[in-house]
């Protein structure tokens, strides 16, 4: 499958997720069952929007952290996002909430072009 997210896009991505993480979980009502399944996106939300912030690419106000870091730990919460509902016993909308998050930032790091593969041959 070609590899088509550049470091441009992914910083594009960065902040509306970041804020959908804040705001969706209170939109769509989540964590009626379990409390957590509310505070999760939340929380994951806020670290987003600081790494976001601190990462080294062009929308970075504090280019600090580097991007490979950035990548990692997107990868990361997009693995915990797919175990969570299994592990936390979400049920409903939490449970495909999460899954369904975790998928697509699984795919979004998986699409990611690096940066040899978008040198000039």
């Amino acid at each position: 499958m070609p590899r088509f997210i550049t470091k441009t896009i992914h910083a594009y991505l960065d902040y509306p997720v970041a804020l959908g993480l804040l705001v969706m979980p209170f939109l769509f009502g989540l964590g009626a069952e379990n409390p957590l399944a509310m505070w999760l996106s939340v929380a994951t939300g806020a670290a987003a929007l600081v790494l976001t912030i601190l990462t080294d690419h062009h929308l970075g106000l504090f280019r600090v952290l580097p991007y490979w870091l950035h990548l990692a730990v997107d990868g990361a919460v997009g693995a915990v996002f797919v175990a969570a509902p299994f592990v936390l016993g979400f049920v409903g909308l939490d449970f495909w909430y999460y899954f369904a998050l975790g998928a697509t930032v699984l795919m979004v790091v998986g699409l990611h072009k690096t940066e040899e593969e978008m040198a000039p041959a």
